[in-house]
């Protein structure tokens, strides 16, 4: 699908940001540049990381590398607190209005499974109805289909148009709907879903909402209060922090009435050779030695996010994405998948008889990286009719050159290849 209602930024607007300054905050950028610049466009993967988080992850481990809420002793005191700061970072990043809602886990994948599992198997039985779009990641799928197949709940499916965009909501919501757990911003087409409007649908027939928000908290401010979701989720390594970590968001009164999700050491109260008893939330969800490292390291990207500007890094990342979109539909053999009116920065196409994997492959030597498979959405591929596609993504440390970069890239392999 063709896209010709863009129009290319003017260098005023794509310049929000001062790349090359903020470029520099990151290692790899200097490191891989030395035969020319590295164009990195597969955030939406996973981002790059500036030395600010390495330093706070190497900081903990160089001077205070011990368990959390256990020592008495200096070390550990000060790794509990460090550990502790991250997560009220997080719960201001997010708008949350207690602490207690801001769980650690390895990631959204984890997240999700979290709630499909305690949440899911104790309240979803046969004949209820579980709510998901038709573009989701497989972290968002692959756990409902368990929780259905366990409970004998159904699995329903809201499927999106041609133009990435999801069909009309209201009508997959009846008294049987008692979760809906949806995307807020696809991985493939870059959409941004209406979130705002669905969770009121999902409210006015008793349904809990479960937002996964991967790909837009990294990306624009997103407050849990306004929203008004029950449950959302995000990973680290897609926001500058360390690969490892994720954030499960929860309303405290639902998180209290959940099982744990694993078990073992710090999520107890008192455990007897009969029975035990549960911590309180949010660490009865925290079992085991924590992810102490990767959270501190999580806590310093909010940081650094946050003196950047979330307004400011989409504004930066609106105009990187148009100037792309532009310059690609010039490509009169480039197909873009989706033309969503609300989109992040992400950008799905392919090129006329070359596979993505080649393409990805032949970009890589001229030090652009890109995304070539399926983005872990095969059902998406599915409906497109195509077995993978090349995607590009952009984030604060990207801008009109990278771009430049991209285009002369994918003409020079086609040349390659004709």
């Amino acid at each position: 699908m063709r896209d010709t209602s863009t129009t290319e930024p003017s260098a005023a607007q794509s310049l929000s940001l001062n790349v090359a300054k903020i470029r520099n905050d990151f290692p790899i950028f200097q490191n891989l540049s030395v035969d020319g610049p590295f164009t990195y466009l597969d955030s939406a993967a996973t981002s790059q990381t500036p030395r600010q988080v390495v330093g706070a992850v190497n900081e903990y481990y160089s001077e205070y590398n011990a368990n959390v809420h256990r020592a008495i002793y200096a070390v550990g005191e000060k790794a509990t607190k460090a550990y502790e700061s991250a997560r009220e970072k997080i719960s201001r990043f997010i708008g949350a209005d207690e602490t207690r809602s801001v769980v650690f886990t390895r990631g959204t994948t984890e997240a999700i499974n979290l709630v499909a599992y305690a949440w899911g198997r104790h309240n979803l039985k046969k004949g209820d109805e579980i709510l998901i779009t038709e573009m989701e990641h497989h972290s968002n799928l692959v756990p409902w289909q368990l929780a259905a197949r366990d409970t004998g709940a159904i699995l329903k499916i809201i499927p999106f148009r041609a133009d990435g965009t999801l069909e009309d909501a209201e009508t997959y919501f009846n008294e049987n709907t008692k979760i809906v757990s949806m995307i807020h911003q696809s991985n493939v087409f870059g959409t941004v879903n209406p979130v705002d409007k669905i969770i009121p649908l999902a409210k006015s027939v008793g349904a809990v909402t479960f937002i996964d928000a991967a790909q837009s908290i990294p990306h624009f401010p997103v407050d849990v209060s306004l929203l008004e979701c029950d449950f959302l989720a995000f990973s680290g390594h897609k926001m500058l922090g360390p690969t490892g970590v994720g954030v499960l968001y929860g309303k405290p009164e639902l998180l209290e009435k959940m099982e744990p999700f694993l078990a073992g050491g710090e999520m107890i109260q008192t455990v007897t050779l009969e029975k035990s008893t549960w911590n309180d939330v949010p660490w009865k969800f925290e079992a085991g030695t924590p992810n102490i490292a990767q959270a501190i390291g999580l806590g310093c990207a909010i940081d650094y996010l946050s003196e950047i500007g979330m307004d400011t890094i989409h504004a930066h990342e609106t105009a990187v994405t148009k100037y792309a979109l532009n310059k690609l539909n010039d490509i009169e053999e480039l197909t873009i998948y989706g033309n969503p009116p609300e989109r992040g920065g992400v950008v799905t196409f392919n090129v006329q008889d070359i596979h993505p994997h080649d393409l990805a492959q032949l970009l890589d030597r001229d030090n652009v990286a890109i995304r070539a498979g399926h983005h872990c959405a095969q059902p998406v591929m599915e409906k497109l009719d195509v077995t993978a596609t090349a995607r590009a993504s952009f984030y604060l440390y990207n801008d009109l050159e990278d771009v430049d970069r991209l285009v002369a890239a994918v003409k020079k392999s086609m040349d390659f290849l004709r």
